[in-house]
């Protein structure tokens, strides 16, 4: 079976299960690769995408690499390891998380993706551009996260998406689910910051 869209540096393949994270890799660190290695295994995912966005419009410049050096970072992070890192959403244009799922579900119709994040986005997700037509879109795994976890929990996204949930002991068939639907792990909390690195370089 021959790779889709060869064009955009990406090798995926019609009917894998892929699982997508976004963020600013400002640099990529252990905590992001603790994130993908548990979506792999608990979501039966044949690989996780790292979206290295160019700008997150949440965040300030102040303080952000050129995205070539993030890119580079997370490429060495992910080395060994079913993950790809990519500067897709410079290359197709896109600003906005939702905006990116979109154009990726339209090059790339036949791959089931699932979107991935932690806890600490899922309370404040309602921040995002149409958060709402992210969980309609995509099935949606979160991750526990220091000091987030609890608020997340309650967090206006976790309520009004409440019915949608699925158990952990269920979520390997949550990339064949229809949208929406959405999984909280509790996993192994890991205390990694990318503020804290950069701070002590």
């Amino acid at each position: 079976m021959s790779p889709l869209k060869p064009d955009l540096d990406l090798v995926i393949e019609p009917g894998q299960r892929i699982g997508l994270l976004g963020g600013s890799f400002n640099p990529a660190h252990a905590g992001h690769l603790h994130i993908s290695l548990q979506a792999l295994r608990r979501l039966n995912l044949d690989e996780v995408l790292w979206l290295v966005s160019p700008q997150n419009p949440l965040k300030p410049t102040d303080g952000m690499r050129p995205q070539a050096e993030r890119l580079a970072s997370a490429k060495e992070m992910s080395k060994g390891h079913r993950i790809q890192a990519t500067d897709i959403e410079t290359r197709m244009g896109t600003r906005y998380t939702v905006d990116t799922l979109c154009a990726l579900k339209e090059r790339y119709p036949n791959v089931k993706f699932v979107w991935l994040m932690g806890a600490d986005n899922l309370f404040q997700i309602r921040r995002w551009h149409n958060w709402r037509m992210i969980f309609r879109m995509l099935p949606v795994a979160i991750f526990a996260r220091p000091k987030y976890s609890g608020r997340a929990k309650t967090s206006k996204a976790a309520r009004r998406f409440a019915r949608f949930q699925v158990s952990e002991n269920r979520a390997t068939s949550l990339a064949d689910k229809r949208p929406p639907a959405w999984v909280f792990f509790n996993t192994r909390l890991d205390t990694t910051s990318a503020t804290r690195i950069r701070n002590r370089a």
